[in-house]
C-alpha cells in the first residue's frame, strides 16, 4: 500500500523488517539459492543456466560509486534453475575461502559474454563498469527493469528495484537497507554475513527474471520498446565508458582559484558590514532578516515554512536588489560562496586517487523530461552565464598530449519547436540563416531586422526561451522590468507573428488534459495525473510542464541518439578520441591533436544528421587546453 501511494520513507521502512517468512506469505514463494564457493560446482551451473537462454544478474561491490568499489558478489537467476550467489569479496572474520575473483570471473564468461544468453539487470550500467573493471569487456544486456520503469513512469522519485517490482506485478522485495542498515549506521555487504546476502541479493536477482517479461509487454503496448533497445540500452554503454574514462582537472588551478575568492569573499564581507552599520553572522536568516527587515526597514517577503521568520532567500534578496545595495551585495556573497565550498573546493577532493580523474555519474532515470542528469560530482551546474562562474571550466583540462573538444546544439529547443509547430515563419527564419532573437524582435516590434536594438533582442529571446516553459506575461514583466501590459502584447504579438507555435501550444495542451500524457517525437512518454486533480497550482504546473516535455524531451532523445552513434562511428574509425561530459545540449570530448580535424568533422556530422527536421541541426564545435579557453574547431566545417 505505501509503495503504491508513493509513501516512500515508509515503503522502505516496513520493507526493510520483512522476514523471507512475511515475504512468502503474501503469495511469494521463498526464493531457492546456491552459495557457490568452489569451482566445479560454478562451472556446472553456469552450463545449466547458460542452456536456458537467459539469465538476469546483479553485481554488487563495497561502495556506492562503482568506480571507487571492488566487486563483493555476484547473484544470478535463470528460469527453471536455483539462484546463485557467487561471494568474492567478503571479509568477515568468519566468512569461508571464496573463489578468487578472476577464476570466478573467467568461470562466468559463458553467461556474461555468449552473444545468445539474454542477460537482464537493474541499473545494468553500474554492473558495466564493475564488469569492465574486472577484465570483463564483452558484456552486454538486453534488458534493464529500472530503465523500463523509468520509460514507463518517468514521474517517480525511486526506481530501485523493490519500487519498480511492486508497481509492475505486486512482488514484494526487500530493499538492501534490510541487511545493510541504513543512514550513519549502514555497514558494507563485504561486512554481511555470506548467507544473509545471499538470501537477499538471490531474491532480488529472481525478481528481476520475474518481472522483466510483464515489463517488456508493457513498453510493447506503450509503444516504447523501440526508444529502449534503440537509444537507452546503448546509451547505457557509451555512459559506462564515459564514467569509467572520467574527467581531469587541474587542482593547483582551483587551490589558487580558492585563495582569489576567499580574499573577495573577505572584501565582500566588510563592505556587507560597512553598508549595514554593524557586523553580523551573513550566514545567519535570523540576523540577516533583523538587518534587512527591522533595522533598514525594507519590505519583507514571505514567510518561511518552518520558523515563520521572514524569508532571505536568493528570490527575495533579488525582489529587493533593485531598492538597495546590501541585498545586491549580499547576493554576490552567496553566489561567490556557493561556487566556491560546491565546486573549487570540493572537486579536488572527489579525484578517485586510483586514476587521478573525476568521476561523475550520468543518470538515466531521474529526469522527467528524458535529459540526462549528472551526480556525485554533478558537473551539469557549473555556471556558464557569469565571468565569475566560468572561470571553474578552466580547470577542466585533458590529458597529455591531447585537447578538449567541445559540440554543442545551437539553439535545439527552438529548432524543435519549429519542427513540431510547423510554423511558417519560424521555420522560415532558420532556414534563412538568420539570427532567430533578431528575427523575432523585427517582427513583435513592428521594425526591419537591422533597426533591432539590443534590448529589442534581449526581449525577443526572453520570450522565445520563454514560451517553451510557459511564461505568461506576470514572469516576463518581472523578468525583463516591464509593465504587466507591456508583456502581455509582446506575448500577444508573438503568438499573432507565429500562429502555428500558438496552436502547438494548445492543442499539446488540450491533448495532455485529454489523455493525461504526452510524448516527444520519439515517443517518450510522460505522464501527468495533476491534469486529472482539483489543485489548481498543480494543474497549471502540469500543464507548462507537458508542453514543455515535448520540447526538452525531443532535444534530449536527438542528443541521446547522436551519442549512440558518435561512439560506434569513433570506434570503427578507430580514434583515439573519447567523449568524456554530456551538458544538456553540449557533448565534451578529450581528443589527441593528431586527430582534431577529422574528429570534429565527424562529430558534426553525426550530431547535424542524427534525425532530419523541418529546419537543419547545427553544431558549435570549438577546442582548447581547457572547457574554459576555447575557438572555433579548425577545419570542422566543409
Amino acid at each position: 500500500l505505501f509503495a503504491d501511494l508513493e509513501f516512500t520513507a515508509l515503503a522502505r521502512e516496513f520493507g526493510a523488517q520483512a522476514t523471507e517468512r512475511e515475504v512468502a506469505g503474501v503469495g511469494q514463494p521463498a526464493v531457492r539459492y546456491e552459495v557457490v564457493l568452489d569451482p566445479e560446482t560454478l562451472r556446472q551451473l553456469v552450463a545449466r543456466m547458460r542452456a536456458t537462454g537467459s539469465c538476469a544478474l546483479s553485481v554488487e561491490s563495497d561502495a556506492p560509486e562503482p568506480m571507487r568499489g571492488e566487486i563483493v558478489g555476484i547473484a544470478l537467476a535463470s528460469p527453471g534453475v536455483e539462484a546463485i550467489y557467487l561471494p568474492l569479496g567478503h571479509r568477515r572474520l568468519d566468512a569461508p575461502r571464496q573463489i578468487e575473483r578472476s577464476v570466478a570471473l573467467d568461470l562466468l564468461r559463458p553467461i556474461l559474454e555468449d552473444a545468445r544468453v539474454v542477460r537482464m539487470g537493474h541499473d545494468t550500467k553500474k554492473d558495466l563498469i564493475l564488469l569492465r573493471r574486472s577484465g570483463v569487456a564483452g558484456s552486454h544486456f538486453a534488458f534493464d527493469t529500472m530503465i523500463a520503469g523509468y520509460l514507463l513512469n518517468s514521474s517517480r522519485k525511486s526506481y530501485d528495484l523493490d519500487v519498480v517490482a511492486q508497481e509492475a506485478s505486486g512482488l514484494v522485495v526487500r530493499p538492501y537497507e534490510s541487511i545493510l542498515g541504513s543512514g550513519a549506521r549502514r555497514s558494507t555487504l563485504a561486512d554481511v554475513e555470506i548467507d544473509r546476502a545471499a538470501a537477499l541479493l538471490c531474491e532480488r536477482a529472481a525478481a528481476i527474471g520475474t518481472i522483466a517479461p510483464g515489463l517488456r509487454k508493457a513498453l510493447e503496448a506503450d509503444e516504447l520498446l523501440p526508444l529502449l533497445e534503440g537509444t537507452e540500452l546503448p546509451l547505457t554503454e557509451v555512459l559506462a565508458d564515459m564514467e569509467a574514462t572520467g574527467v581531469r582537472i587541474d587542482s593547483d588551478f582551483l587551490a589558487g582559484l580558492s585563495s582569489a575568492w576567499e580574499a573577495e569573499l573577505t572584501r565582500l564581507t566588510e563592505e556587507i558590514h560597512r553598508i549595514a552599520g554593524r557586523e553580523f553572522n551573513i550566514n545567519s536568516p535570523q540576523q540577516l532578516g533583523e538587518i534587512l527587515f527591522e533595522e533598514l526597514k525594507l519590505q519583507p517577503g514571505r514567510r518561511t515554512e518552518k520558523t515563520r521568520s521572514f524569508s532571505t532567500s536568493v528570490e527575495v534578496l533579488e525582489d529587493l536588489a533593485g531598492s538597495h545595495d546590501l541585498p545586491r551585495r549580499l547576493l554576490d556573497y552567496r553566489s561567490l560562496q556557493k561556487l566556491k565550498s560546491t565546486y573549487v573546493d570540493a572537486l579536488p577532493k572527489l579525484v578517485n586517487p586510483a586514476t587521478g580523474r573525476l568521476h561523475t555519474s550520468f543518470n538515466q532515470a531521474v529526469a522527467a523530461t528524458g535529459r540526462l542528469s549528472s551526480s556525485d560530482p554533478n558537473l551539469q551546474n557549473i555556471p556558464i552565464r557569469t565571468d565569475v562562474g566560468r572561470q571553474i571550466r578552466r580547470a577542466f583540462i585533458p590529458s597529455e598530449g591531447c585537447l578538449l573538444l567541445s559540440a554543442d546544439y545551437s539553439q535545439i529547443e527552438l529548432r524543435v519547436l519549429a519542427h513540431l509547430s510547423g510554423d511558417p515563419g519560424l521555420i522560415a527564419a532558420f532556414r534563412g540563416g538568420e539570427d532567430i532573437h533578431r528575427r523575432t524582435a523585427a517582427e513583435i516590434f513592428g521594425v526591419l531586422p537591422d533597426l533591432v536594438s539590443d534590448e529589442m533582442r534581449r526581449r525577443a529571446k526572453a520570450i522565445n526561451f520563454g514560451i517553451l516553459y510557459g511564461m505568461g506575461p506576470q514572469r516576463l514583466a518581472r523578468d525583463q522590468g516591464i509593465p504587466l501590459k507591456e508583456a502581455s502584447e509582446f506575448i500577444e504579438r508573438y503568438f499573432r507573428r507565429f500562429p502555428g507555435v500558438k496552436h502547438y501550444i494548445d492543442s499539446t495542451i488540450a491533448a495532455a488534459e485529454r489523455e493525461g500524457r504526452v510524448r516527444t517525437l520519439f515517443r517518450r512518454l510522460r505522464h501527468f495525473p495533476e491534469l486529472k486533480g482539483s489543485d489548481r497550482n498543480a494543474r497549471q504546473q502540469a500543464v507548462r510542464a507537458a508542453v514543455n516535455t515535448t520540447i526538452q524531451g525531443t532535444a534530449a532523445d536527438l542528443i541521446k541518439m547522436a551519442m549512440v552513434v558518435l561512439d560506434r562511428r569513433l570506434r570503427e574509425k578507430g580514434c583515439g578520441a573519447r567523449m568524456t561530459l554530456q551538458v544538456h545540449d553540449e557533448l565534451v570530448l578529450e581528443v589527441p591533436k593528431g586527430e582534431v580535424v577529422p574528429v570534429a568533422a565527424l562529430v558534426r556530422e553525426v550530431m547535424e544528421t542524427i534525425h532530419p527536421l523541418a529546419v537543419d541541426l547545427l553544431v558549435d564545435l570549438h577546442v582548447g587546453p581547457n572547457w574554459l579557453e576555447m575557438e572555433e574547431a579548425p577545419g570542422s566545417k566543409d
